[in-house]
């Protein structure tokens, strides 16, 4: 009984230090989303210098570390390859969206990202999921349909061509899965610095030849201000920190609780267009929302790994102290994004 107590007391705090990373994983990315739409509304459409400075940024941070360890990479130096990439399509296809559609809309759809995981964790990790979790996951796909839906109508407002901005957003979570997919293996099995330092090396060098030849002339066109200035540097602040933040939330506890801290970012995302923007924000969305807490909620509360147990010190199993202490098999994303 005290070591349940004890357990219980261990888990409470994790989760509220769970739970506080969650949140500023969350406002980053509701920042970068913040920052990314201030930069498109100005006419200035760079994705890939805009993920080139966070790579920039990170490769400087973590891979300074890396060298001064002088240690041998515990993964591949190609599978890192792979990573960057992957990553680098993901933003790219979803921060070109918002060129086309609105900032609710981005957010809200990246979620799509837990049904492209939940197929590549079965069909490469081996992970298996309960009926409950599929339905849960379900209600968050229906719910995702409604926000199509709500872009569909010409008065929606969310951008010239919502529909095609849309498609983009989900096409890079397919990236996204495909980047978390591997990120999950080498976070919990391997380094969370190396990891960071080498993928963001090579999406650095990805990003920057795409730079030469997509996005010289837009460069180039640039009329800079110190609003464009500071949102740059907002959106590459927010992204560090994403980045910083995501693999250490994600080995502590999963793509469960992940996600759901992620899901916030959408209510923030709400908060800007109708309090910044003045936009007015159609009703399928509040369905929309409603329809992910539920999925996401039901979805987190039936996981379970049924290859772990909790024994405590006389031998038996502490089945009510079990929920608390076990660690999602799950990942994500986090993609970003966008």
């Amino acid at each position: 009984m005290s070591s349940c107590f004890w357990i219980n007391n261990q888990g409470m705090a994790r989760t509220s230090l769970l739970l506080f990373l969650g949140q500023a994983v969350s406002l980053s990315l509701a920042t970068s989303s913040f920052s990314i739409s201030l930069i498109t509304n100005q006419g200035v459409h760079t994705p890939l210098t805009l993920s080139f400075l966070t790579y920039l940024a990170l490769t400087l941070a973590y891979g300074s570390i890396v060298l001064y360890r002088r240690q041998k990479l515990l993964v591949p130096w190609y599978w890192y390859v792979g990573l960057g990439i992957v990553d680098v399509l993901g933003n790219y296809l979803v921060t070109k969206a918002y060129e086309y559609t609105s900032i609710t809309s981005v957010t809200i759809l990246d979620c799509w990202t837990i049904a492209w995981v939940i197929i590549l964790t079965r069909l490469v990790l081996g992970t298996r999921y309960s009926l409950w979790q599929f339905f849960g996951a379900g209600l968050c796909l229906v719910g995702l349909g409604l926000v199509v839906l709500s872009d569909s109508k010409p008065s929606a407002g969310g951008g010239p061509r919502p529909l095609y901005g849309d498609i983009l957003v989900i096409a890079g979570t397919v990236f996204f899965a495909m980047n978390n997919t591997g990120m999950e293996f080498c976070v919990k099995k391997k380094d969370r610095v190396e990891l960071v330092a080498m993928m963001s090396l090579f999406g650095m060098l990805a990003t920057a030849s795409g730079m030469a030849t997509l996005e010289r002339k837009s460069l180039g066109s640039i009329s800079w201000s110190p609003q464009l200035v500071l949102a740059y540097v907002g959106n590459t602040t927010a992204c560090f920190m994403f980045y910083t933040l995501s693999p250490f939330v994600l080995k502590m506890s999963g793509a469960t609780l992940f996600n759901l801290s992620l899901l916030t970012s959408d209510m923030w995302a709400v908060l800007i267009r109708v309090f910044i923007y003045k936009q007015q924000v159609n009703w399928l969305y509040y369905s929309a929302y409603v329809l992910v807490a539920v999925g996401i909620f039901i979805y987190s509360n039936t996981e379970r790994d049924p290859d772990s147990t909790q024994v405590v010190e006389d031998g038996h199993t502490c089945g009510e102290c079990f929920p608390l202490i076990e660690e999602n098999a799950v990942s994500r994303n986090g993609t970003l994004v966008q």
